[in-house]
């Protein structure tokens, strides 16, 4: 028998989707870098790099609810090849522009943005598809097999690619070596097969609702649901607490306390990605645990304590340890959720319920960003770290216990194996 984490292998489908995932998230990572330099070849800097980052993240949080609707409407495997042939469209006329230096700042933005918008249609789909094409005692080797190439491949292999690209050539080839990404992904997503309809759970007389009336049902689900709301909000207090010291004052820390420098940075940011894949591999080499609602308060809430030690580290080699394992916690507990959205959510919402996640999640990010900057200036960095360290414990036990997990998770068992799942057109 093949080890736990390989079986989804056996499912056709379920490899093509992972290859075809596995060079779009490695694009998005070239992205991250031909981005950067491509602006600076323009001889612009920190205030026209930041108009490309918004437009990226404004395509990626105005589109995402709109994503998440759409996956539960229309076919998942239509929308994941319409956006790679929409990103392979867009990179290859970028490839031309940026090749003939005809390239100019807004139409860096505007690409940022249908890649921010891509994302928000992507993602929804390919999760209301994996439990479509694998039956569901496999669904948490394959999120821990998505949880551990995402970081290696975004985090790492892409950006160091796309740095290559730009130091032996230019920006612009960077940007044509994105556009064949999306070539390839593009004709690896046709080779999938057609799943169950989308509208498979409605009665054949029965209309389908109106969007409004699709958004409200799942944002009425998800307020009815203890375990998901009490997680939802966890989330927001836990990103609001913890990313903003991370993304803007780590920097700092690297360079005042430990005199690093950019080098050091980028080692830290790979210790962290490095920590989430290994803890989504640990996931998916072993079954769901039974109090698995416990296990991923546990890994999210704790996890984050080593925050609050930041401040004690005077090497990079101590501080790489701590963020290894908060990115071994972080990816633990990643893995449990995505599965438990797919076993437990109604397949027909779960397109809109992931958005939803999703859209909760990355919401408060840019005020969390927005904070640690001024927060940064006028109070010492490790009290701020000690803070996020300790937060997201608070929160995870209240959350923990105003959703009555504990309970929850006995009566709704996830260890028996569920019938399989029927066969999105």
């Amino acid at each position: 028998m093949a080890p736990r984490a390989l079986r989804p292998f056996a499912h056709r489908d379920y490899r093509i989707l992972l290859i075809a995932m596995a060079i779009s998230v490695f694009a998005h990572g070239m992205w991250a870098v031909a981005m950067v330099y491509q602006v600076k070849h323009l001889g612009g800097g920190p205030a026209q790099l930041s108009v490309v980052a918004t437009a990226t993240s404004l395509g990626l949080l105005g589109f995402v609810l709109i994503g998440g609707i759409t996956a539960d409407r229309v076919s998942c495997r239509k929308i994941i090849i319409a956006v790679e042939a929409v990103s392979l469209t867009v990179m290859s006329t970028l490839s031309v522009l940026a090749l003939t230096g005809s390239i100019q700042l807004w139409h860096l933005a505007v690409a940022g943005f249908i890649q921010g918008a891509g994302a928000a249609f992507f993602f929804p789909a390919y999760s209301a598809l994996l439990p479509r094409i694998l039956p569901a005692e496999d669904l948490l080797a394959a999120n821990g097999m998505e949880g551990m190439f995402r970081p290696v491949l975004q985090q790492a292999a892409g950006p160091a690619i796309a740095g290559v690209l730009v130091a032996s050539f230019a920006p612009s080839m960077a940007i044509v070596g994105i556009a064949a990404c999306h070539l390839v992904a593009f004709v690896v997503l046709n080779l999938l097969g057609h799943h169950r309809a989308y509208d498979a759970h409605l009665e054949p007389d029965q209309k389908r609702p109106s969007v409004l009336a699709d958004l409200r049902e799942a944002v009425s689900y998800t307020l009815g649901t203890p375990w998901l709301l009490w997680t939802l909000l966890f989330a927001v207090v836990a990103v609001l607490s913890f990313i903003g010291p991370i993304e803007v004052l780590l920097p700092f820390v690297v360079e005042d306390q430990l005199n690093g420098n950019a080098k050091t940075f980028g080692f830290m940011l790979a210790a962290f990605g490095i920590g989430s894949a290994l803890g989504s591999m640990v996931t998916a080499s072993l079954p769901l645990p039974r109090r698995y609602l416990t296990f991923m308060m546990a890994f999210w809430a704790f996890g984050t304590i080593p925050l609050a030690f930041i401040g004690l580290t005077r090497s990079p080699w101590q501080l790489a340890a701590l963020l290894v394992v908060v990115g071994i916690t972080g990816g633990l507990g990643q893995v449990i959720w995505g599965t438990l959205l797919q076993r437990r959510v109604p397949t027909h919402m779960l397109g809109r319920v992931s958005s939803l996640d999703f859209f909760v999640s990355l919401a408060l990010m840019p005020v969390s960003m927005a904070l640690a900057g001024p927060l940064g200036a006028i109070m010492p960095l490790w009290i701020i770290f000690v803070v996020a360290g300790v937060a997201s414990p608070v929160i995870g036990v209240l959350a923990w216990l105003a959703g009555r997990m504990y309970r929850d998770e006995i009566d709704h068992p996830l260890d028996r194996v569920d019938a399989p799942q029927q066969a999105d057109a």
